[in-house]
């Protein structure tokens, strides 16, 4: 046997196994094996000193981000308004309550106009509140769940 068509039958098998290997990974990418979304926990986080205690996104006709946010400033906060990015009401895209006193946790239900379709939902959350010292504050938070 000639050293060239030795070498050609090496790289002929090797050639296929490693094409068969890569039409496999292919196959399963393609039908969602290797996605690492579906894989993600649902998390909801805020800055230190705000606490998003419980969240659920629920999707279809009636869409809607539902937050469970507890206030640990040590304070209150009047006014206390909640945006989702990706989830806009009917009233606007904020989610206004009369305030938030300190320790006290509160359910924010923020209707979507929009559907919430997929298997995921993920949006940054923004908080805007006044201190009792009178200084407003905008602060930003992220969401990551699974759609109901």
């Amino acid at each position: 046997m000639k050293k060239g068509q030795a070498a050609m039958e090496f790289l002929m098998t090797y050639g296929w196994a490693i094409l068969v290997v890569l039409l496999a990974i292919a196959a399963l990418a393609y039908f969602g094996v290797l996605n690492p979304g579906r894989y993600l926990p649902a998390s909801c986080n805020l800055p230190s000193g705000l606490a998003c205690v419980d969240h659920k996104v629920v999707g279809g006709a009636d869409s809607e981000v539902v937050l469970v946010i507890r206030n640990g400033m040590g304070e209150n906060l009047d006014p206390f308004n909640v945006s989702v990015e990706g989830c806009t009401s009917a009233d606007g895209p904020v989610e206004a309550i009369e305030g938030l006193s300190d320790g006290e946790e509160e359910i924010i239900t923020i209707s979507c106009t929009e559907d919430l379709s997929g298997t995921k939902f993920s949006g940054d959350i923004t908080v805007q509140y006044t201190k009792e010292s009178g200084i407003d504050h905008t602060v930003t938070g992220s969401i990551t769940s699974q759609i109901q």
